[in-house]
């Protein structure tokens, strides 16, 4: 079996991936590599780990924005971008870059709020992806978008895809083209299917270095109520030739039925395995872009994210995770923020810390042996080095698999 390459296995055997020992051994193989130090014989030497390369990440909340409609005090800004720093290293806007907020009425096209909010982000070195071009559900549709007719409607969907992109040209490398197209219809109902293709290349005109992801949820959670349409959709999409470059899964409710008791979530890490195999036959990246864990309280969630999270981050197609929010003072669902409205951490805090800057983190020291070489084992990412009095920052990728640091 390889890991790196899974295929749609027979449950046992899926079981047997997903033990702590396994699943530990598949992060080692997939994000580690190697770090090789040359320096005196005998010289100490300390590796600390400064960012991570994979994208743990987090959705942004308007009223991070002193501009927004509602904004959150100067204090609980200040906390919100101390936590934002020290926890993550990714973002999306939550609702700020949506159609319907940046162009509310008619032809007043308005990205100051996405603008502020990506601005903060940049002073952060945080990178930002783009939520969303278009939502295809109808009652997220303006209604003076509605009150088009169908010429007049395909024109506005040209000159959105268009503007958001070249807006953020630069600045934003991918988007979610036309979010939630299993469970809604509003756009391909008036224009026909080709309009995901009109949409597509329309974003690419306003950046053709972009990548366009398709987004959905009820694909991830037991049973998969979307799961089967989802790979249905994706294969049609790829061939029609819309240039989808990603696949987003949102992970709404990560719960077991062990820890929750309204069976709304309930899952089994087994089923998330088989159905990321599934989606890894298109061989595209895959980001889990919504992702909340229910449960019946704290504790609960707490097992929850601690059950979950090594089981995405353990598996290779697997590029990002991105909580949908943090904070329960600005959260969709604010029992389930990792800090709340206080500030206090909760458990999926403790639990988040643990696993990201715990055990998935690489600080080490030692010296160097008699041929002047000190190596260890690492996770992709960048890094602070220092021997012989000098320190040096480098970055350790998983293109390159390993490095050699050079102190002699």
């Amino acid at each position: 079996m390889t890991l790196s390459n899974p295929v749609c296995l027979a449950q046992d055997d899926i079981a047997a991936q997903l033990t702590p020992a396994a699943i530990d051994a598949r992060i080692a193989e997939i994000r580690m590599g190697d770090i090789v130090v040359k320096t005196k014989p005998g010289a100490d030497v300390n590796v600390q780990q400064i960012r991570h390369e994979f994208l743990f990440g987090t959705a942004i909340t308007n009223n991070l924005a002193e501009n927004s409609e509602n904004p959150m005090s100067a204090q609980d800004r200040k906390m919100f971008l101390k936590i934002l720093s020290e926890n993550f290293n990714y973002a999306v806007h939550e609702n700020a870059l949506k159609w319907y907020d940046t162009e509310k009425k008619k032809g007043k096209v308005d990205y100051s709020v996405a603008d502020r909010i990506w601005e903060m982000c940049h002073k952060l070195d945080i990178p930002m992806r783009g939520h969303c071009i278009f939502w295809e559900k109808e009652e997220y549709v303006m209604n003076w978008v509605k009150e088009l007719n169908n010429d007049q409607l395909r024109a506005a969907v040209n000159k959105r895809a268009t503007g958001v992109t070249k807006h953020f040209k630069g600045r934003i490398s991918e988007f979610d083209l036309n979010n939630e197209m299993i469970n809604g219809y509003f756009f391909r109902g008036r224009l026909g299917p080709g309009v995901v293709n009109e949409m597509a290349y329309a974003a690419k005109a306003g950046d053709p270095d972009i990548t366009l992801f398709v987004n959905d949820y009820g694909i991830l959670v037991e049973g998969g109520f979307n799961t089967d349409p989802y790979i249905l959709q994706i294969r049609n999409l790829l061939d029609m030739n819309v240039p989808i470059g990603g696949i987003g899964c949102q992970g709404h409710f990560f719960s077991s039925r062990e820890t929750d008791s309204s069976n709304r979530a309930g899952t089994s890490p087994e089923f998330v395995q088989k159905t990321l195999d599934r989606i890894s036959d298109f061989n595209l990246p895959i980001k889990i872009t919504e992702c909340l864990f229910e449960a019946d309280n704290d504790e609960g969630r707490g097992i929850e994210m601690r059950r979950y999270l090594p089981v995405l981050f353990a598996y290779p197609k697997v590029e990002a995770i991105l909580m949908w929010g943090f904070w329960g003072g600005a959260h969709w669902m604010p029992q389930c923020a990792m800090w709340k409205k206080d500030w206090t951490p909760t458990l999926q805090a403790v639990a988040w810390r643990d696993l990201v800057y715990n055990k998935w983190w690489t600080k080490t020291n030692g010296q160097a042996a008699n041929n002047g070489t000190f190596k260890t084992r690492a996770f992709y990412g960048d890094y602070e080095i220092t021997s012989n009095g000098k320190t040096k920052k480098v970055t350790l990728g998983k293109k390159d698999k390993s490095i050699q640091v050079n102190f002699e």
